[in-house]
């Protein structure tokens, strides 16, 4: 009879990121990180350990804090248990999270690899001698950072302005993992609702795609009357913006902005309908306001199921999953963007800070999207080994 192991969901992923295990096993070859400390400040769950484990393997001493509300306990103890040294903790208070960001800050991290902007826009405030550059991972952390280019004066490159995690991971993956969390939180059809996505933009796309492929009736809205022409030409209506929340069942922010659900559009929303936010930050959806605002007369909250549901004073109530934050990391059993496209992801990731850290790319090139010739390494390696 064979021998039977116990292992984890960080080993499955682990061994499901085949592109990273390549990129690892050459890194402990090149070592492109030896003698440097990398700073990361992205959420932590089991993907997240693939990228952190091939950047150790390239040498590197790796400090890490995570993002709001999607921090696992899990992964924690599993990459302190690999000697990585780790800060953060699953809270969704800003401070709290705040004093995580100063505490890898105060490691004074030769990289940092940043997710929304965290790291840099503190840096940007109290900069450190010895600091090379690094990446961001969101288009959210880009809009943020850019006013701060003169200040930061740095290489820092944005994996999503890369075409793969545009049409690999937002368009795909988002759109995946989105539709995936609404059944997952509520166990709710789609048949036939009527699905409203806020933000035509590549999430925007794919959570829009995976809805309509599920057989619900979907509206899109977008302030930019060309992206809204798309939408209208993909073949989704396209309402004016009040008339798209009057009717929608689903309603799904996926924009980056906040306020785009705000306690202004209680008097809309349907009765019974579903509220969900796919963006970095957790403001697309007003949800403190919620809670504070005179309409709501009461609130339940749904604990063990992240639903947090609100009554009106006129009768109607409301859903929100996961309270505003993304869904697709908040609530039971948060999975997240599927394993292939963060193996990708993440790969872009750490061939961006190997290209910084051999100084390949000056401070001209800061806030400016990935190198095409990474895009192409990165695109062809994958091929290889899935072909």
């Amino acid at each position: 009879m064979p021998q039977t192991e116990t292992a984890s969901r960080i080993d499955w992923v682990a061994r499901s990121c085949r592109l990273l295990q390549a990129t690892a096993a050459e890194f402990r070859s090149s070592r492109p990180f030896e003698g440097l400390s990398i700073g990361t400040g992205i959420h932590l769950e089991p993907k997240t350990v693939a990228m952190l484990m091939t950047l150790a393997a390239g040498g590197a001493r790796i400090v890490a804090t995570g993002n709001l509300n999607s921090t696992q306990p899990e992964t924690v103890a599993y990459l302190r248990d690999q000697g990585i040294t780790v800060f953060a903790t699953q809270t969704t208070d800003e401070a709290e999270h705040g004093r995580t960001l100063d505490a890898l800050l105060a490691e004074t991290p030769d990289l940092l690899l940043d997710n929304g902007g965290d790291l840099f826009a503190r840096v940007a405030e109290k900069p450190y001698a010895g600091l090379l550059g690094g990446t961001e991972e969101t288009t959210s952390g880009r809009t943020r950072l850019l006013p701060l280019r003169q200040r930061l004066a740095k290489p820092i490159l944005v994996i999503n302005d890369s075409p793969i995690k545009q049409f690999a991971e937002n368009r795909h993956a988002v759109g995946q993992s989105l539709f995936e969390s609404y059944m997952r939180f509520t166990n709710r059809s789609t048949n036939g609702k009527r699905v409203t996505v806020f933000g035509y933009g590549a999430c925007g796309k794919g959570t829009a795609a995976c809805f309509r492929n599920a057989f619900s009736a979907v509206s899109v809205v977008d302030i930019d009357p060309v992206t809204a022409l798309e939408a209208h030409l993909d073949g989704f209506s396209t309402p004016l913006r009040e008339t798209a929340i009057r009717t929608a069942d689903v309603i799904a922010t996926v924009t980056g902005f906040s306020g785009i659900i705000t306690v202004a559009d209680l008097p809309l929303i349907k009765d019974g309908a579903i509220l969900l936010n796919g963006g970095h930050f957790p403001h697309e959806i007003d949800v403190e306001r919620f809670r504070a605002s005179a309409d709501v007369v009461k609130t339940e909250h749904y604990v063990a199921d992240g639903i947090e549901t609100f009554h009106l004073a006129d009768g109607r109530a409301f859903h929100v999953l996961g309270g505003g934050h993304m869904a697709n990391l908040a609530g039971p059993r948060p999975l997240g963007n599927s394993v292939e496209s963060m193996d990708l992801g993440f790969t872009l990731q750490v061939r961006c800070l190997e290209r910084i850290a051999r100084g390949g790319v000056g401070a001209e090139a800061c806030i400016v999207p990935v190198p095409a010739d990474i895009d192409a390494m990165v695109a062809g390696a994958y091929l290889d080994i899935h072909r």
